[in-house]
């Protein structure tokens, strides 16, 4: 073997040397790519997970064969060595004039239950590490304190048929929606009587947005029940998924706080917006992560 194919295989195996993570990429920023060429593109980059959105086009969780594909995919994903979360924030997969509804707040929240269980049973067969998913945004004329009520019924089943699958849960707060803070997720897990199958994700561009502590006082306090990272970046002014560099994340400093939490998950870019330009996006991040890391 050359030494230049030795290097290759090298960066291949450690996207970043010496991390107890992986560095992935989410599916939802390849959409204009099948999945087969989204794994060869993230494969020649360095990257050694995927943060899999279940829904168009990737892998449909209704279809009649989606229990087969997720089998096969499994089965790719053991030859490259990689690890995976399914992620659920598909726009428009349960309704096709509204995104994301009906969620977990809306008066009729079947078909996002019956979505999320769908979730659950899919990343038993991937081998999943956990199923991320959010609370939305509150409904017209539902009070949060109702909500909050609606929202607490309806995970708890859910956390049940999880633990029963041997599948994580990693609720994640997001800018607007009901849970919003790293504070709000952790008082669901504690009121559900913290069940041991439901953890957090957090998002780095998240945190400099509505984390009154930051990026690492978020995964600070999330540290024991940190499942799952995104990675991105943001202004504090706006919910908008940037390239690392384009916002006021302090990725080194990041990395050096999941480092010393010693998480031992995924961090996978979320860049939903990028599909445009998926393989230089992809590549662009890589290098820009390296840099934070080196220099934590």
């Amino acid at each position: 073997m050359s030494a230049s194919t030795t290097t290759a295989a090298a960066q291949r195996s450690a996207a970043l040397p010496g991390a107890g993570f992986a560095l992935g990429y989410g599916t939802n920023g390849f959409t204009d790519h099948p999945l087969p060429d989204v794994l060869r593109v993230l494969d020649g980059l360095g990257y050694e997970a995927i943060a899999l959105t279940l829904g168009h086009p990737h892998l449909d969780p209704f279809a009649p064969d989606a229990d087969e594909r997720a089998a096969d995919l499994r089965r790719r994903l053991d030859d490259l060595g990689w690890r995976v979360v399914v992620e659920t924030g598909a726009r428009y997969l349960l309704d096709p004039f509204r995104k994301h509804r009906p969620n977990l707040l809306d008066d009729d929240a079947r078909l996002r239950e019956e979505f999320l269980r769908r979730a659950v049973d899919l990343a038993a067969i991937l081998e999943a590490e956990c199923v991320s998913f959010w609370s939305g945004t509150l409904p017209e004329g539902v009070a949060a304190d109702a909500a909050g009520l609606r929202l607490r019924e309806r995970l708890a089943p859910l956390a049940a048929h999880a633990a029963a699958s041997g599948v994580a849960l990693a609720l994640e707060p997001e800018p607007g929606h009901l849970v919003e803070t790293v504070a709000d997720a952790l008082a669901v897990h504690r009121d559900l009587g913290a069940p041991e199958a439901l953890g957090l994700t957090v998002d780095l561009g998240h945190c400099v947005v509505v984390e009154p502590d930051g990026v690492v006082g978020a995964l600070t306090a999330a540290a024991a029940l940190l499942r799952n990272v995104q990675v991105d970046d943001m202004l504090p002014v706006a919910h908008e998924h940037l390239e690392p560099g384009a916002g006021e994340v302090d990725f080194a400093a990041a990395f050096r706080a999941l480092d010393g939490l010693g998480y031992r998950g995924i961090a996978a870019v979320e860049l939903p917006r990028h599909a445009h330009d998926a393989p230089g996006a992809a590549a662009r991040c890589r290098t820009a992560l390296h840099d934070a890391w080196e220099a934590r």
